[in-house]
């Protein structure tokens, strides 16, 4: 005796949803492995080095814009180098490291005050930002 179906299936389903799968896990990926953005509307070409840093975990940017008057920005804001002392004071308590990110026309005397600056408010953690070469 031969049994028949009474309903008839549509496997079709079955590969549409693996491929809506697969489609999502690429979206996923692809969001992951972009790059990120540390400090947003600050514009900075830095030098070039075959030597970079390792992720940081609890780190504060400084970023310097080059040019005729460089400008000074730390947590997004725009600082004077007179102003920077509370604002590292502030990381020390927090035992923040600090990255310097400077633009390549900036002078060597703007990134060594601000380096300094940090050195003297006893952060011990220092480091440049590079752009690793093509």
């Amino acid at each position: 005796m031969k049994l028949t179906r009474t309903t008839t299936y549509n496997f079709a389903w079955v590969v549409l949803i693996a491929l809506v799968d697969v489609a999502f896990l690429l979206v996923f990926f692809l969001l992951l492995s972009s790059n990120f953005i540390l400090q947003h509307g600050i514009s900075i070409a830095m030098p070039f080095s075959r030597f970079t840093l390792g992720p940081q975990t609890n780190q504060q940017i400084i970023s310097i814009t080059g040019g005729a008057v460089p400008a000074i920005y730390f947590q997004d804001q725009r600082v004077a180098i007179e102003q920077l002392g509370p604002l590292l004071d502030e990381a020390k308590r927090k035992e923040q490291s600090i990255i310097i990110k400077a633009d390549r026309s900036t002078s060597y005397e703007t990134v060594a005050a601000v380096t300094n600056a940090a050195l003297e408010h006893g952060i011990t953690s220092v480091a440049l930002a590079a752009t690793p070469p093509r």
